[in-house]
């Protein structure tokens, strides 16, 4: 029948094959109208009409697969949009194609952003090297798909944890067409993973930790609690905190604990616990309390910290604060504290007792001449020496550099009796103190002064006795050393009278200070400028000689805002003279004392003086004592060349006097030496002060430095410093310290 009727075979062919030919192409109806035309020819028109209801069966049932294609592709994009997770179609060079809803509000770029961005704009630049690397193997087609964990970076800028599924599609020539991503947020996974790193590296840290149950049974120890008590953890797991108890405590010392971790939920404070070896040692331990959804508690957690070189740290401290460094002995500070105890026993035994202060003679001078360890080994060993020569209960202590200070309690309750033990005792002292001292193979011999000042604790305060027995003290020091002497009614008085004198001139600064000039000059009598001193001028008692109130101000501090005062004044005058060519060229020298060149700001003090008067710098000489030189003399010389490098002259002071050293007389800069006026007054040629002036004066041409002499006053006196070759001085003989209005008056006559 096939054979005489073709259309009925090939009716039978698009019957059997139609539905897969629909499925697999869209030219099935061409083809149909090809086979009907060639039908056609052979005049077949019944296999015509056959052949159309085949085709219009064939194109409902084409029809019918379109609408399945597009139902079927209805619930893709449903899927597609209503995932839980982010979901893309990925161009081979990263682009986006297609992306949905989930995913745009994981990185926060809407759907029409990312479609203009590619995978690699958004992810993690430090990740973006590995995750090419899988990309490239999967086009390679080493592998079909791949997963791992990345951050992408949201618009936002925020890092955000993902989990990545990728996998390949390939079109019918075995090309790759596009990726299938599948991306998962775990960034709150990650955040607890890291949460829980965080807890376990705190968990281990150096402060020991320990965490019970409600019943305080251990659950589990770090490894600083194994350091500090010395229990591994399979010791103490299952055991309570109890077997780290020491012993040093009270019930009720646990008691009170509890207590308050009942009350407040947490504790804290100092106890002393035992390490497994025994060792009892103090820990600063803090206990808080963990509770469960209902409130009530389910863990305690216990953190501490062995502070055992803290107590150590504090004992030093202590020592420090109330002992001496080097000697060990109470400071000032302490021995304050043991004198007003003393006061109060005293007072309440109705007994005597004594003070001895005592200042070591010529200490400064060895220390600058044998070095500061020889120095502090003879301090160490007069303290010594003191110590041995009274009773356990009576103190000793340091109160400066070269002064130590005695206190004696319990002295007989006559006063001419406890005069002769205080007497015997300071003789005792005294002899203990100028034994031989052996260093490094020689033998050092010190003496000292010391002032006596006995108390019954009635009227006394520890200010009054420290200044009755420092009174006593300088009263050695200015009459003979090597001795002691007891404050007496006279010294009162004296003393009363200085407190009157300071009270006065802290009043008097600056108002009633004046000015007075004396003229220097060379050697033929040109004048050269002058030294500035300064005068009081009470207006009941008159005018005060600086003998009476300068130590008084060096004393009290008052030489300070004084000194500061005198500056200025001399910056003001050498401006005044910058407008008289006849004084233009004229310099002003300045004492400085030591506490006021020791001050922090000084060299600021000085540049801000120079900087407001606007004066040459080079006018302005500096005159510093040989006694600065013996404190920090490295400090000294890092002030001193601040202030050669604003311009200034210095110039030392009472030279010849001191202990002065050659070797650092060359490493300071001094521009001049002021020969003492003590070498000068009664100077006759051949004499030892004519020898000690001629040495200053070669001494200072060999360092290059001016030479001037004061308290010139004979005619004798200048005629050799000018055969010696003395460049200037200053005298009685050329002119006394004036006023200013008179030193003027005489460079106008000598003009």
């Amino acid at each position: 029948m096939l054979r005489h009727n073709p259309a009925v075979g090939i009716t039978l062919i698009y019957l059997a094959f139609g539905s897969l030919w629909i499925l697999l192409s869209d030219g099935a109806l061409a083809l149909i109208a090809r086979d009907a035309a060639q039908l056609a020819t052979w005049q077949n028109y019944k296999g015509i009409a056959f052949i159309l209801v085949t085709a219009l069966l064939l194109f409902s049932l084409l029809q019918l697969r379109q609408r399945q294609l597009q139902r079927s592709e209805t619930r893709f994009l449903a899927t597609f949009e209503q995932a839980a997770v982010g979901i893309a179609l990925v161009a081979p060079d990263g682009r986006w194609l297609k992306v949905n809803r989930r995913l745009c509000a994981l990185v926060g770029y809407s759907e029409a952003e990312l479609l203009q961005l590619s995978f690699q704009d958004i992810t993690y630049h430090k990740e973006l090297d590995a995750d090419l690397e899988l990309v490239n193997q999967m086009l390679k087609g080493e592998r079909d798909s791949y997963s791992l964990e990345k951050r992408y970076r949201r618009k936002d800028g925020q890092l955000i944890w993902i989990n990545l599924t990728v996998a390949l599609v390939r079109d019918q020539q075995g090309q790759p067409d596009y990726f299938i991503s599948v991306v998962e947020d775990i960034n709150q996974q990650k955040q607890a993973e890291l949460e829980l790193r965080i807890a376990a590296t705190a968990f281990e840290t150096r402060q020991a930790m320990i965490i019970t149950d409600a019943e305080q049974s251990i659950l589990r120890v770090n490894q600083a609690f194994s350091q500090t008590t010395g229990y591994r953890p399979d010791e103490v797991i299952g055991q309570t905190p109890a077997l780290l108890k020491s012993g040093r405590h009270e019930t009720e010392f646990y008691q009170r604990m509890w207590q308050e971790l009942s009350r407040d939920r947490q504790w804290q404070g100092e106890i002393w616990n035992r390490r497994k070896n025994g060792e009892i040692y103090p820990e600063w331990l803090h206990i808080s309390a963990v509770l469960d959804e209902q409130g009530q508690v389910c863990n305690y957690i216990g953190a501490f910290e062995d502070i055992s070189q803290h107590k150590q740290a504090e004992a030093k401290i202590h020592s420090l604060s109330y002992f001496d460094v080097l000697t060990k002995l109470p400071n000032r500070r302490l021995f304050m504290d043991r004198l007003q105890q003393a006061l109060l026993s005293s007072k309440r035994l109705d007994q005597l007792g004594a003070v001895f202060f005592i200042d070591l003679d010529g200490f400064s001078a060895l220390n600058d001449t044998q070095s500061h360890d020889v120095g502090d080994r003879v301090l160490i060993e007069i303290a010594q020496r003191l110590v041995r020569s009274v009773h356990g209960d009576d103190t000793v202590a340091r109160l400066g550099s070269d002064e130590f200070v005695v206190v004696v309690e319990n002295l007989h309750q006559n006063m001419d009796s406890a005069l002769v033990q205080a007497k015997e005792l300071g003789e005792r002292l005294l002899a203990a103190i100028r034994q031989p001292i052996p260093i490094n193979g020689g033998e050092f011999v010190i003496t000292a002064s010391m002032g006596v000042s006995l108390f019954d604790g009635g009227s006394d305060s520890v200010a009054d006795l420290l200044k009755r027995a420092d009174a006593s003290m300088l009263q050695v020091k200015g009459t003979g050393r090597d001795r002691l002497h007891f404050f007496d009614h006279s010294m009162q008085q004296a003393l009363e009278q200085r407190v009157s004198l300071e009270a006065l001139l802290r009043k008097a600064i600056p108002e009633q200070l004046v000015l007075h000039y004396q003229l220097q000059a060379d050697i033929q009598g040109r004048p050269l400028g002058a030294e500035v001193l300064v005068r009081w001028q009470d207006p009941q008692q008159g005018l005060i000689s600086p003998a009476a109130f300068i130590p008084l101000a060096e004393q009290s501090g008052l030489i300070l805002p004084m000194g500061q005062w005198i500056l200025r004044s001399a910056c003001r005058q050498l401006q005044q003279w910058q407008g008289q060519a006849a004084r233009r060229q004229l310099s002003l020298a300045v004492n400085v004392s030591p506490k006021q060149f020791q001050q922090a700001d000084f060299v600021d003090q000085v540049a801000a003086a120079l900087d407001e008067f606007g004066i040459p710098p080079q006018l302005l000489k500096l005159e510093i004592t040989e006694s600065l030189l013996l404190d920090d003399l490295d400090s000294v010389m890092a002030k001193m060349d601040r202030i050669k490098a604003l311009g200034l002259r210095l110039s030392l002071d009472d030279f010849g006097t001191g202990f002065s050293s050659l070797s650092y007389l060359q490493r300071l800069p001094f521009d001049q030496l002021k020969i003492d006026q003590s070498f000068l007054r009664s100077l006759h040629p051949g004499d030892k002060d004519a020898a000690i002036v001629r040495t200053i004066i070669s001494l200072g041409k060999n360092l290059d430095m001016e030479v001037i002499a004061e308290g010139v006053e004979t005619q004798t006196a200048l005629d050799f410093l000018a055969e010696q070759g003395c460049n200037s001085y200053q005298g009685y003989l050329l002119a006394r310290p004036m006023p200013l209005e008179a030193l003027e008056q005489l460079l106008t006559a000598r003009a």
